[in-house]
């Protein structure tokens, strides 16, 4: 099945054939674009106000696309829809069917797996690896070399529904194993641990590890290294 590929864009990576472009996008040398992608799918207003002129399905989107920018040697895979306004450093990896909405910013060298949603305005900072089926919603920010598990859950809506919306702010290096819960507006200090499953309520101390419902400090990261030491020595046989 064919795609589209608008006349604005600048394509200078390899983009399949399947692969459908809206606006001013730019897909930077080195890059691949696998089949069935989507870059540069316009934000709802600007969707809205491009269907009261005439065009057919494709040229609406086109026209109310603003472009998006993917860097040079990344990888976008099957299936991943990347919306307008935005924008994606060298060296970026998305897995299957990963949702990059308008307004986000994906700095060098982070990896983004498979099914994982950008829900809004999100930034991830450099060496960023989020495993699969990964929700991050608008206003979350997150430092460089972090570390995100499978399955875990942010939040932006301190009272629900749609009371003023408040990310996480997720410090650099920084662990978050699977299947954890963030609380709108809680910050995790640099070089934290959360345990798995834990459900993190208030702000977390730099370099302590937490865990639990809700999750409470058990040890620095210190210790969390020691450990970690012993058990890869124990699996190495050494």
């Amino acid at each position: 099945m064919p795609g589209f590929s608008s006349p604005r864009a600048k394509l200078l990576g390899v983009v399949s054939k399947s692969a459908y472009v809206y606006g001013p996008s730019e897909v930077r040398e080195g890059t691949f674009i696998d089949e069935k992608v989507t870059l540069g799918y316009p934000l709802r207003s600007r969707l809205l106000k491009s269907l009261a002129e005439e065009g057919d399905f494709d040229d609406i989107l086109d026209r109310a696309s603003l472009g998006c920018f993917i860097g040079p040697n990344c990888i976008v895979r099957r299936g991943c829809i990347v919306y307008d306004d935005v924008m994606v450093e060298s060296n970026v990896e998305m897995g299957h069917n990963v949702l990059v909405r308008s307004g986000t910013v994906i700095r060098d060298g982070s990896r983004i797996g498979s099914n994982t949603q950008l829900d809004g305005a999100v930034i991830v900072g450099r060496n960023v690896n989020i495993q699969s089926n990964v929700y991050i919603p608008h206003l979350t920010k997150i430092m460089d070399n972090v570390f995100i598990g499978p399955n875990v859950v942010m939040t932006n809506d301190p009272y629900p529904v749609s009371s003023p919306l408040k990310g996480p702010i997720i410090g650099p290096n920084t662990i978050i194993c699977a299947g954890c819960i963030i609380l709108p507006g809680v910050e995790i200090g640099e070089g934290a641990v959360i345990g798995a499953g834990s459900v993190v309520t208030k702000n977390v101390q730099p370099h302590d590890v937490v865990y639990g419902v809700p999750a409470k400090r058990v040890y620095s990261r210190e210790e969390y290294l020691r450990k970690k030491a012993v058990y890869d020595r124990g699996a190495s046989g050494v």
